[in-house]
């Protein structure tokens, strides 16, 4: 699918009160998927699961799958304005202090009209259960349809398999570093990278220590395996 398509199944999916949750995948998350069988299910379990990246979009043409790119920062901002006239309410999880709520005023202000039912700003670690009580609460009061999961993959992804069925909401979306950029908390790349496969040694270079580590191992061992597949050496499926 394409932007365009990913917004109208969701949008299809809130009409139809369908709940569950929404994985917006980057190399690095397709590659926990291939080590992780528990993780696999969780992307596999979900309602939609899109092509982040462009070297996803590159990988699904080879095999003449021809997807598009549903880069999660842009998804929520389509979600919003399409929220405008639909009158969709949203609940923002995730993000350090204070991000959430400059990320709310500033789509506020982007999107006059915007209903936005309550943000959360979860601790590094699991919730504990006074914390999942408040959450459940607040959630249980606002009911949104849109639960945006900013946490970072995989553990927003976790999130969402664990308390899709427990929170008093329609969708929950996991889009990463969607909080920061909106907020203005992290420099987004240049609109002209985006395209390139790249986007990710720009957020290395601002985050060296955090991102260095994780792609240096990941985007090799994505090109290896996209590289057996192209050869007919081994063939991936969902179970695989």
């Amino acid at each position: 699918m394409n932007m365009d398509e990913a917004v109208r199944r969701s949008d299809a999916l809130l009409r139809a009160q369908k709940r569950g949750y929404i994985c917006v995948c980057d190399v690095h998350s397709v590659m926990e998927g291939l080590r992780d069988a528990a993780f696999r299910k969780i992307l596999n379990g979900s309602l939609m699961t899109t092509a982040d990246g462009m070297p996803l979009v590159w990988a699904g043409r080879l095999r003449k799958q021809p997807i598009g790119r549903v880069y999660g920062p842009d998804f929520l901002l389509a979600m919003c304005h399409l929220s405008v006239t639909r009158r969709y309410r949203h609940f923002f999880y995730g993000g350090k202090p204070g991000v959430a709520e400059r990320l709310v005023d500033r789509l506020a202000e982007r999107f006059p009209g915007l209903q936005i039912s309550g943000t959360f700003t979860p601790p590094f670690a699991s919730l504990t259960r006074a914390e999942e009580g408040e959450l459940t609460t607040l959630v249980e009061e606002s009911k949104p349809d849109l639960f945006w999961v900013g946490l970072g993959s995989p553990k927003q992804e976790r999130f969402m398999a664990q308390y899709s069925d427990k929170l008093a909401c329609t969708l929950m979306v996991g889009v990463g570093a969607a909080f920061d950029f909106h907020s203005g908390t992290v420099k987004e790349a240049p609109r002209w990278l985006h395209n390139t496969g790249l986007q990710w040694a720009y957020r290395v270079m601002q985050e060296p220590r955090r991102l260095g580590k994780r792609y240096l191992r990941c985007i090799p061992a994505f090109a290896w395996n996209i590289g057996l597949e192209a050869a007919g050496i081994r063939q991936f499926n969902m179970e695989t």
